[in-house]
């Protein structure tokens, strides 16, 4: 299982959300790259980088601080936030982007996703945030009635290259992830599902990878806390 440190930015600066509150953001830095270079001296895998301000407004917003990432570390970074068209797409795959995250249009606009899966194999995944396993979309601001299970399901034949899926309920809260509905989501499709909210201690891994079908794990707040080493945790894994 695949440990992704994650780097969440508004107005330029890493922070973290309680349950997608943008009021409730704690600042953990003012230099995005500086933070991605820590986490690649530990030893991550990829980076998980998100663009809160651009979930809202619909459109790439915090641009300088994520090319900053890209220039700085060697590992892959995928992104997801205020990426809703395909010439957004093609701009960040061609600044080096290894995956772009697609969640709002996934829901608004399906055939995009699956015409950006086409065009970019292995680089298109689909993000899925819920509240009690319904949809939430444009920053988890509108709540849906599509139940996450089924907006999964409908992109089995698409060839994306994962599923992030998070449980809003739990995420930045340190309460532990959504283990039971993560696992029930990875069982219910074929595509690689990487969880996302709530990930506070090293058992909370250790609980995903135990399920054998979840493919990554997110972590933010509990990195930044320093309730989870991430050297030690990526050794666990790994082991």
């Amino acid at each position: 299982m695949i440990l992704y440190p994650a780097i969440d930015l508004k107005d330029g600066q890493c922070v973290r959300l309680l349950r997608g509150e943008m009021e409730a953001a704690t600042v953990f830095g003012d230099d995005p790259a500086a933070q991605a270079l820590k986490f690649e001296a530990a030893g991550c895998e990829w980076l998980h980088l998100v663009d809160l301000n651009g979930a809202f407004a619909g459109r790439p917003v915090n641009a300088a601080a994520v090319e900053a990432i890209l220039a700085a570390v060697s590992v892959p970074c995928q992104l997801g936030g205020g990426i809703r068209d395909m010439a957004t797409i093609e701009l960040w795959l061609d600044k080096g982007l290894a995956r772009v995250i697609l969640g709002t249009v996934a829901v608004e606009n399906p055939a995009l996703v699956r015409e950006a899966a086409r065009a970019f194999p292995g680089r298109v995944a689909v993000g899925i945030d819920a509240r009690k396993g319904r949809v939430a979309t444009k920053g988890w601001a509108i709540e849906t009635d599509v139940m996450a299970t089924d907006l999964a399901r409908s992109f089995e034949d698409a060839g994306v290259a994962a599923i992030i899926y998070t449980d809003i309920d739990r995420d930045g809260a340190m309460q532990g992830p959504n283990v039971e509905a993560t696992e029930a989501l990875a069982r219910a499709v074929s595509i690689p599902v990487i969880a996302s909210g709530g990930v506070s201690r090293m058992q909370d891994l250790i609980a995903l990878r135990d399920t054998g079908v979840i493919a990554g794990a997110i972590s933010g707040r509990a990195l930044y806390d320093g309730a989870i080493d991430l050297a030690q945790a990526l050794r666990t894994l790994g082991g």
